[in-house]
């Protein structure tokens, strides 16, 4: 079964899930691991894994159609830092 846009959750949840990965994605910027931004905001670690994984294609909530981010694969994938110019991922 696939859920409609925003996974099922209510509006207020999915700007709270959003604000969730905006502060996760300041960390990324600072370096810190997957286990401890999960555990401090209280989220999975294969959660943060993954908007690890969409920070590092560069994608960013302007160019985000919707409140979540997009998955992996559509559309361009601008970098967002000059650190990960040239990166394609293994």
């Amino acid at each position: 079964m696939r859920y409609p846009q925003g996974g099922g959750l209510t509006a207020e949840r999915q700007e709270f899930r959003e604000r969730l990965r905006l502060e996760a994605a300041e960390r990324f910027g600072r370096g810190e691991s997957n286990a401890v931004i999960a555990k401090d905001l209280r989220v999975s670690v294969r959660s943060v894994q993954g908007w690890r994984r969409t920070w590092a294609e560069g994608v960013t909530r302007e160019r985000c159609a919707g409140p979540g981010w997009p998955s992996a694969g559509r559309g361009p994938r601008p970098h967002a830092h000059p650190a990960w110019a040239g990166h394609r991922g293994t």
